[in-house]
């Protein structure tokens, strides 16, 4: 009896030991793959074969040439990303704007790229209302800087990269959308963020001051429940400006106190206010 219970124990010991192997050799494959170029581009193409083959007609300057260029072109750990989900159970769908202008194919895209020296960041982790909190800290999951790209594509459907603008922010992206300042008549790119953290959202807005193929000047707004930027049109020039809220916030009430007025300052490439010297913003 009493050698039964060693062989038991034994036994037991030995099963303890293999599962903890197994699960440590688990690990270390996954964290391998979090590290290694060549396992994400291997496992990007296959992706993007199996969804080729669902697609009955293809034509030059698609998404499908547009994201093999992206995997030939771009290292690993960078991402097109995807728009956020309009419903829980709908596919989401690539980040692009197509744009035709004077004869040419643009391509507006939003990519996603992993910080050097960190895990790669995954796409599904950078989108939506969850990732924003990631900016309190993302290191677990990977840093990601996103920017906002412009490209354009020939008959043949070659294509090109013609600028990239970082966005200021490491995740919560929801959507992109193309608008016109009424005011100026200035066309411009719209990148919408969840925000949990000021319990709203951010704007991040790319103005096309120059032209299309000028690197766009940046300028953000936002809306929370004690925090709002607005865009306007302060001191009448070609650049977007806004107004600044101030709020007091109490356990009784919500109250908006003040409205200041920033406007860029082509000298100092910043924003400012007439309010106070002290006071400047970078975008």
């Amino acid at each position: 009896m009493r050698v039964l219970k060693i062989l038991t124990i034994l036994l037991l010991a030995l099963s303890l030991i293999s599962c903890s192997k197994k699960e440590s050799s688990s690990r270390g494959g996954k964290a391998n793959a979090e590290f290694s170029s060549s396992k994400d581009k291997e496992l990007r193409k296959y992706n993007l074969n199996v969804k080729e083959k669902d697609v009955k007609k293809r034509t030059p300057c698609d998404i499908i040439s547009f994201k093999q260029y992206l995997i030939d072109n771009y290292p690993a750990g960078n991402y097109l990303v995807n728009f956020d989900r309009t419903y829980t159970y709908n596919i989401p769908k690539p980040a692009v704007l197509y744009y035709k202008y004077k004869g040419t194919q643009y391509i507006f895209a939003v990519i996603a790229k992993s910080k050097k020296g960190e895990r790669f960041i995954e796409a599904d982790n950078v989108t939506g209302y969850e990732s924003s909190f990631i900016n309190l800290d993302s290191t677990k999951l990977g840093t990601a800087f996103f920017y906002l790209t412009l490209f354009d594509c020939d008959n043949n459907g070659d294509f090109s990269k013609v600028w990239e603008a970082e966005v200021p922010i490491h995740g919560g992206f929801n959507s992109m959308k193309m608008k016109i300042w009424k005011a100026q008549r200035i066309p411009y790119i719209q990148l919408d963020y969840e925000d949990g953290i000021i319990s709203g959202h951010r704007n991040y807005n790319f103005f096309f001051v120059d032209s299309l193929r000028g690197k766009p000047h940046l300028m953000e707004t936002y809306e929370g429940i004690v925090h709002k930027r607005t865009l306007a049109d302060v001191n009448h020039d070609k650049y977007p400006d806004y107004y600044e809220y101030l709020y007091a916030d109490s356990t009784d009430y919500i109250k908006q106190l003040d409205s200041i007025p920033f406007y860029w300052s082509k000298k100092k490439h910043l924003y400012i206010t007439n309010r106070s010297r002290r006071w400047f913003r970078h975008y």
